[in-house]
C-alpha cells in the first residue's frame, strides 16, 4: 500500500468527461462499455497512468444490483471487467487499482425504504467481486448519506482486505445533500476505520477550500481532494476552469496539509499531467490535528470541551406511560421525549428500551432508526446487552457513546470490540465482580483498569467517560461524597470525561429537586462534563447554566442571557394539548406520523377537512420548508415532516370518502418524470413526497422516460404542470428535447431539476422554471396550480 503521509499521491480526472469526448453510446450505464468497448476504456485509463497517476479509479461507479436491474449485464461480469481494464492499462506502471463504488440511488429509511442491511450487501457484492478481480483499494466516492457510507465502509472492512478510501460530496455550505456535516464525516469515518477521507465532486476547488479548511481540525486521517472543473457549460460539456488554472487552486490544498489529489467532472488527463509536474514528489506539509472528546450524528458534531447535558427521559426505569409505550410499540410517543428533551437544552440523549417481555434488539433498532429522522443530538445508547449495543451502533448514522462497561473483564471483552469496531465512545462504570466500593481510591483504581483496558483495544483516550456512580443519599449518606471525589481523582489524574446519572442521589427523600439540584453543582464543580438528568425540570438546567457562567465556561454569559434574560418558560416543542397529543400543526414540524394522524382524527370530529388541509397542514408543511431553506433543518427533518403530513391527508381522504362529499382533497395533478437514458431517481422520488403532502395528485412516470411517453400523459390526463428531472449531463440533452416536443404538443407548465442544472440553463433550454430543491418545487406548484 502506498504510503499515505509522506508524500503527494495523485488520484486519476474524470471518466465520464473522456467518454463523452470519445464520442461513444454512453447508453443508460456506462460501465456496460467496459464489456463493449474494453479497449476505449483501457486507452482512458492508460492517459491518466501516463499523465502521472498513481492511483487510477475502476469504472465501476454505478455498477450495483439496484442500477443495473434493468441491465442484460450482471453485477460480476461489470466489474470484474471494469476492474481488469483498468489493471492492463497500469501493467508495466506502479499505479494502483481502486474498485470506484457510487451512491447505490436510493435513499436509506427513515428517510426512504432501503433498508441499512440491504444497503451492506449491495456494496458487499460489489466490493468481494472487485477483490477478486484484482482492485488495490476501494474507494467510496460521491456520497451524500453518512449512513449510505458507513454501509459501505462496514461491507469493505468486513468481507475484505482492501484499504478503503471515503469521499462525500458536499455543498458549499458545508453540508451534504442530506445535511451531513464535515465534522459528522470525520467523527464517523475515522472510528469506523477508514483510511482516508475527504471531498469529491459537486464543487470546483475554490467551493471546497474552505470545506477542506474545516475538515483538517476534525481528523487525522490523510485528506483526499478531488473537485470538480468549476462549472458545466452544458451546450458543450465543457467545465469553466482551465487545466492550468485548476493545478493553481489545487495549491491551497496542499498548503492545508491535504496528501491525496485529483479532479472530478470535467477534468482530463492534461489535468492530472500539471498536477504531477506542479506536485508529485512535493513533500507533504506536516499536519497537527488534535484529537478532541467528540459525539456526532449525522448532522451534529457535539463537543465535550464543557458540561454537556444528556438527557434521561428515554428510559423506562420508573415511567409507567414509557413502559405501556414499549409494549405497545407506541414510537411517536419516544419521539416526543426525545424532541421534548432536545427543546429543553439536551444535547445527547441517552436510549435504554430494556423491558422484560420485548425483543430488546429490534426496539432498540426501530428507536434508533426513527430517532435519526426527527432529532440532530448524538445518541447514548444505553443496554446491558452486546446484542442490542451492536445493533444500534450499526445503524447509528455517527458517532455513539455507549452506556456502559465495567471493571470486570468480561464485561469488558464483550463491550470494548464493538465500541473500537463502531468507532464509538464508551462509558465505563466504576464497579466490578464486588459490587460498587465505598471510598473513592477504590472506585478510581477500577476506573484505571478501564482505561488501560481500553488502551489495549486501540480505544483512544478522548472516546472513554468515567462513571464514578451516584449512590442514594438516604442509604449511603457518607459516600456522597465519595462519589465527588472519585469524580475529582479521575478527571484529574486520568484525564479522561466523567459522567454522573445526577438523579439517583435523592431516591426516598421529599422535595426531590432540592437535593438533585444541590448535589448536580456540586458534581460540576467536582469535574463532571456529562450530567445525566431531566432537561424539562428548570431548577436542574438553571443550575447547569449558573455553573458556566460562575466557572467562566460562557463566556460573556452569553448562553446564559439566551435563556434567561427574558425568563422565557419554554414548552416542550411537542407538548400535548387537551386530547393528550400534539397539536397537528406540531405533530408535523415534528414528523410525527402516528400523532399527526391522531390529531386528524380528533379535528374531523368538529372542522371541515378543508379548513384542517389549508389552515394547519399546509401552513405547517411551509413552516418546515421555510427552515429548510434557511438551514435550520435538513432533508431528513423534511422529509419526516411531509410523511407526517401525508398521515394526515390520508385520514382526511377516507373522511371525504366515508361521507361522500363532493369536495376534492386533489390541488391538481402534476407529472413527474426522470428523462431518457437517465436512471437516477433519487431527487424525483423526495419530489414526489413532498408535493404529494401539499395536496397534490402525482402521476409518476418513473426514470428513463422517452418524450413521447410525457407527451401521451400530459394529454391523457390533462395535467397542467410537469417536472422533468436529469442528474448526469450526458442526459440534460433528453431534457430539452423533451421539453421541445411538449412546447409542439401540449399545452403544459414545465419546470425542471437536476444536480447539473442551473437556472439559467433551465431558462435556455425552454422550462418555465427551475427548482433548485424540492421544497422549490412545491412553491412552483403553488404558483402554477395554486
Amino acid at each position: 500500500m502506498l504510503n499515505l503521509l509522506n508524500k503527494i499521491i495523485l488520484l486519476d480526472g474524470a471518466m465520464g468527461t473522456m467518454l463523452q469526448a470519445s464520442g461513444a453510446e454512453l447508453g443508460k450505464v456506462p460501465e456496460a462499455l467496459n464489456l463493449t468497448q474494453p479497449e476505449l476504456i483501457q486507452s482512458i485509463h492508460r492517459q491518466y497512468v501516463e499523465a502521472g497517476a498513481d492511483i487510477i479509479y475502476s469504472n465501476t461507479f454505478g455498477a450495483n444490483r439496484r442500477k443495473l436491474q434493468h441491465c442484460s449485464h450482471s453485477v460480476e461480469a461489470l466489474i470484474t471487467a471494469g476492474v481488469q481494464n483498468a489493471r492492463a492499462a497500469a501493467k508495466g506502471s506502479e499505479t494502483m487499482v481502486a474498485l470506484s463504488c457510487g451512491p447505490i440511488g436510493a435513499l436509506l429509511e427513515p428517510n426512504g425504504s432501503l433498508k441499512m442491511e440491504e444497503a451492506y450487501d449491495i456494496f458487499r457484492e460489489m466490493m468481494t467481486i472487485g477483490e477478486r478481480a484484482g482492485a488495490d483499494l476501494i474507494v467510496c466516492e460521491t456520497i451524500t448519506d453518512l449512513l449510505e457510507m458507513k454501509a459501505a465502509v462496514l461491507a469493505a472492512k468486513e468481507n475484505t482486505r482492501l484499504p478503503v478510501f471515503c469521499t462525500m460530496s458536499f455543498e458549499a455550505n458545508g453540508h451534504t445533500f442530506t445535511g451531513t456535516g464535515l465534522a459528522s464525516m470525520a467523527l464517523t469515518l475515522e472510528g469506523l476505520g477508514a483510511d482516508a477521507l475527504g471531498i469529491n465532486c459537486s464543487l470546483g476547488p475554490d467551493e471546497i477550500l474552505p470545506l477542506v479548511q474545516e475538515l483538517v481540525q476534525w481528523t487525522s486521517l490523510p485528506i483526499i481532494v478531488k473537485p470538480n472543473a468549476g462549472l458545466p457549460n452544458l451546450n458543450s460539456n465543457a467545465y469553466d476552469i482551465s487545466a492550468e488554472d485548476f493545478c493553481t487552486r489545487m495549491e491551497g490544498f496542499l498548503e492545508l496539509g491535504a496528501t491525496i489529489i485529483g479532479g472530478c467532472c470535467g477534468t482530463t488527463p492534461a489535468y492530472i499531467r500539471l498536477l504531477a509536474e506542479s506536485y508529485k514528489g512535493r513533500a507533504p506539509v506536516l499536519r497537527h490535528s488534535r484529537r478532541q472528546a467528540a459525539l456526532c450524528s449525522a448532522t451534529k458534531a457535539v463537543v465535550v470541551d464543557g458540561v454537556r447535558v444528556v438527557g434521561e427521559r428515554i428510559n423506562p426505569t420508573g415511567k409507567k406511560l414509557f413502559k405501556e409505550a414499549l409494549r405497545n410499540r407506541n414510537i411517536d410517543y419516544i419521539l416526543t421525549q426525545a424532541i421534548e428533551q432536545v427543546n429543553a437544552g439536551a444535547e445527547i440523549l441517552d436510549v435504554n428500551v430494556g423491558l422484560p417481555g420485548i425483543d430488546e434488539v429490534d426496539m432498540m433498532s426501530e428507536t434508533v432508526r426513527e430517532l435519526q429522522g426527527v432529532v440532530d443530538a448524538p445518541l447514548q445508547l444505553d443496554s446491558s446487552s452486546p446484542a442490542v449495543l451492536e445493533r444500534g451502533l450499526r445503524l447509528y448514522s455517527g458517532k455513539a457513546l455507549v452506556n456502559s462497561v465495567n471493571g470486570e473483564r468480561s464485561v469488558l471483552d464483550k463491550i470494548l470490540p464493538l465500541v473500537k469496531k463502531y468507532g464509538a465512545a464508551v462509558i465505563g462504570l466504576t464497579l466490578d465482580e464486588k459490587g460498587i466500593p465505598n471510598q473513592a481510591e477504590e472506585r478510581f483504581k477500577i476506573a484505571e483498569r478501564i482505561v488501560e483496558a481500553a488502551r489495549q483495544y486501540g480505544i483512544p483516550q478522548e472516546d472513554l467517560y468515567i462513571d464514578c456512580l451516584t449512590l442514594t443519599a438516604s442509604v449511603q449518606q457518607a459516600e456522597v461524597r465519595e462519589t465527588l471525589r472519585a469524580v475529582q481523582m479521575v478527571k484529574e489524574r486520568l484525564g479522561v470525561k466523567t459522567v454522573l446519572g445526577v438523579s439517583n442521589i435523592s431516591f426516598g427523600l421529599p422535595e426531590r429537586e432540592i437535593i438533585n439540584t444541590a448535589f448536580l453543582t456540586l458534581a460540576l464543580a467536582h469535574g463532571l462534563d456529562l450530567p445525566i438528568i431531566n432537561p424539562n425540570n428548570r431548577a436542574m438546567m438553571n443550575a447547569v447554566d449558573a455553573f458556566n457562567v460562575l466557572y467562566n465556561r460562557d463566556t460573556g454569559a452569553g448562553r446564559y442571557l439566551e435563556r434567561h434574560a427574558a425568563n422565557p418558560e419554554k414548552s416542550p416543542s411537542a407538548a400535548p394539548n387537551a386530547t393528550g397529543y400534539p397539536s397537528l400543526e406540531q405533530a408535523v414540524r415534528d414528523g410525527l406520523k402516528d400523532y399527526a394522524r391522531t390529531a386528524t382524527q380528533e379535528l374531523l370530529k368538529t372542522q371541515d377537512p378543508m379548513h384542517i388541509v389549508n389552515d394547519l397542514l399546509i401552513p405547517a408543511l411551509d413552516q418546515v420548508g421555510n427552515d429548510f431553506e434557511t438551514g435550520k433543518l435538513f432533508l431528513p427533518q423534511l422529509i419526516q415532516a411531509a410523511t407526517a403530513a401525508q398521515a394526515g391527508f390520508d385520514e382526511i381522504k377516507k373522511n371525504l370518502a366515508g361521507n361522500r362529499q363532493g369536495q376534492a382533497i386533489s390541488k391538481g395533478k402534476i407529472i413527474l418524470a426522470t428523462v431518457k437514458g437517465d436512471i437516477h431517481d433519487i431527487g424525483k422520488n423526495i419530489v414526489k413526497v413532498i408535493l404529494e403532502n401539499y395536496g397534490y395528485d402525482i402521476i409518476d412516470l418513473g426514470r428513463d422516460v422517452p418524450p413521447e411517453t410525457v407527451v401521451l400523459e400530459v394529454n391523457r390526463s390533462g395535467a397542467k404542470l410537469v417536472g422533468l428531472s436529469a442528474l448526469m449531463t450526458t442526459t440534460v440533452a433528453n431534457m430539452a428535447l423533451t421539453i421541445q416536443a411538449l412546447r409542439r404538443e401540449t399545452n403544459c407548465t414545465i419546470m425542471v431539476g437536476g444536480a447539473v442544472l442551473t437556472e439559467s440553463y433551465a431558462k435556455e433550454i425552454g422550462a418555465d422554471y427551475y427548482a433548485k430543491d424540492a421544497k422549490a418545487s412545491a412553491d412552483i406548484a403553488k404558483i402554477v396550480l395554486g
